[in-house]
């Protein structure tokens, strides 16, 4: 199994052989590889992939301090969003890490979500980036329009009494068109199963949602010189479509791809449109 090290942490990471330059998929905040699953399978062979789990998901290491995972919740959490969580400027260092392991001088980097601010991160502090795709994603700050309160306090909620299954159904509810799921409830049984194996744990999910709190490059986009493309969907009720519109805005080499009714998680909901926009946008610059 492939591994990067960085300050004694292990980062897992996925390597598929493949032509062209190989295409780098960064998670959102607390899944796991498969939300990616779609879009892997779109260029399978086309590019080689390389798929890393994010510091504290999946088969990476969380590299917490020892104690605070054993914390009460109500203790934890303030101590990770203040002292001990990670910054998205760690987990961009985290990729750099494994793309050096990797050994590939250029990249197409594809990343949602808090992913997404990984992607601009690395994009902005190291010189690898070919392309840059970014879905669903904001670049931090108090310009940047917020995730609603609502969904904030949705998606962190733990309803009395769930299982653990019934919990992550409850969370994943903004992320997702109601009438997608309704007409979808095996797929959505999937996806559980595949979040039990795969999602970050509940100390490391606080973690990255440190992370996502404290970013900002809103001030250093004009440092982003490469093609981006921004893909985003008008009823992400997560992160606000304001934000790929500012995205747009301040990053010059932008191309703007909205998807009507698109959700926050359109890269499973709408993933042949995702799909297709991403492979027209590598076949230009490969």
């Amino acid at each position: 199994m492939p591994r990067a090290t960085r300050d004694g942490v292990s980062i897992y990471y996925e390597y598929d052989e493949g032509d062209g330059a190989p295409v780098v998929f960064v998670q959102g905040l607390g899944y796991g590889r498969w939300m990616w699953r779609w879009q892997r399978e779109a260029i399978a062979g086309e590019h080689a992939v390389i798929a890393p789990d994010n510091r504290g998901t999946g088969r990476s290491d969380a590299g917490l301090p020892p104690l605070v995972p054993r914390l009460p919740q109500k203790l934890r959490v303030p101590l990770l969003l203040k002292l001990a969580g990670y910054s998205i400027e760690g987990l961009a260092a985290d990729l750099e890490a494994v793309l050096d392991d990797v050994g590939t001088r250029t990249v197409h980097l594809v990343g949602a979500s808090m992913g997404g601010m990984i992607a601009l991160q690395h994009a902005i502090d190291y010189n690898r980036v070919k392309t840059l795709t970014l879905l669903c994603t904001s670049h931090g700050g108090p310009d940047a329009v917020p995730v609603p309160e609502e969904t904030q306090e949705h998606i962190f909620d733990t309803p009395k009494g769930a299982s653990e299954r019934e919990t992550l159904r409850h969370q994943m509810r903004p992320a997702f068109n109601e009438g997608f799921t309704n007409r979808n409830p095996h797929l959505l049984d999937r996806i559980i199963e595949w979040r039990l194996e795969q999602d970050a744990g509940e100390p490391a999910r606080e973690a990255q949602a440190a992370a996502v709190l404290g970013f900002d490059v809103s001030d250093r986009l004009h440092e982003i010189r490469v093609p981006t493309l921004v893909i985003h969907g008008t009823n992400d009720r997560v992160v606000p479509v304001e934000n790929a519109r500012l995205l747009e805005e301040k990053i010059a080499t932008t191309r703007l791809e909205l998807v009507e009714g698109g959700s926050h998680c359109l890269f499973v909901e709408d993933a042949p449109r995702v799909n297709d926009a991403l492979c027209s946008f590598l076949d230009d610059y490969d």
